[in-house]
């Protein structure tokens, strides 16, 4: 019988190829995810992503970062030409507005689209400066109620957040959460973070994990520990 696999999603933000392969192959025994970022799609392409769920195996989902943030007709575009690597979760900014997030959701019906809400390495004053007044927390579940109503499935949102996104939105949509750090982790250029077992007991499905596994010496064994440190949660 296959051991369930942790709700993780390895961020292969990796130099290469070769290194984001290498890393899905040792990771692949222990998470559910392996996310695709813009840099690595963009450089690698289409082809990129196959040879990476090649090396991850039919039993690791795949999760395109994409953050798709342009008019409806050119999102829905774009959406549908990623069809045939068959994302489980599929990003968009919920910034764009409802019009755009229904747009990707009516040209990619077999995969969940996840909004973003407001990026984790932003602060209140980087908000003010660019025109979102007020704290946020605010304007994440404003974003998290306006993307839902759309038609979004899943959410993106930091793990301080998790919380007031949960009770804003209900049970039934997904909860990813990037800015996740083990106890004692480098911060990297992430603003409101917090451990594994913290943003699943606030209610998050899906735990956004990079650098403290693709950095690890052996990639495989942090995801294993991390992985056992939530099992129980």
């Amino acid at each position: 019988m296959t051991e369930p696999r942790a709700p993780i999603a390895v961020a292969l933000d990796l130099p290469d190829l070769a290194s984001a392969t290498e890393v899905a192959a040792q990771v692949n025994d222990s998470v559910a995810f392996l996310k695709v970022g813009l840099e690595t799609y963009l450089r690698d392409g289409a082809a990129g992503v196959g040879v990476i769920r090649q090396a991850a195996g039919p039993n690791v989902e795949l999760f395109l970062d994409l953050k798709l943030h342009d008019i409806p007709n050119t999102v829905a575009g774009a959406a549908r030409s990623v069809a045939a690597l068959n994302p489980s979760l599929l990003t968009v900014h919920a910034s764009g507005g409802p019009a755009m997030i229904e747009a990707a959701v009516n040209a990619l019906p077999g995969t969940s689209i996840t909004a973003v809400t407001i990026l984790t390495s932003l602060t209140a004053a980087d908000l003010a400066a660019i025109g979102i007044e007020g704290d946020p927390l605010s304007a994440v579940v404003r974003l998290a109620k306006l993307a839902v109503d759309a038609g979004a499935t899943a959410l993106v949102c930091s793990p301080l957040e998790v919380a007031a996104v949960r009770s804003a939105v209900g049970p039934d949509v997904r909860l990813v959460i990037p800015g996740i750090r083990p106890a004692g982790g480098d911060l990297g250029d992430q603003q409101r973070v917090a451990t594994p077992e913290q943003a699943l007991a606030d209610g998050a499905d899906l735990l956004v994990i990079g650098r403290p596994i693709t950095a690890a010496p052996d990639p495989g064994a942090a995801a294993r520990a991390i992985a056992a440190t939530i099992s129980g949660v």
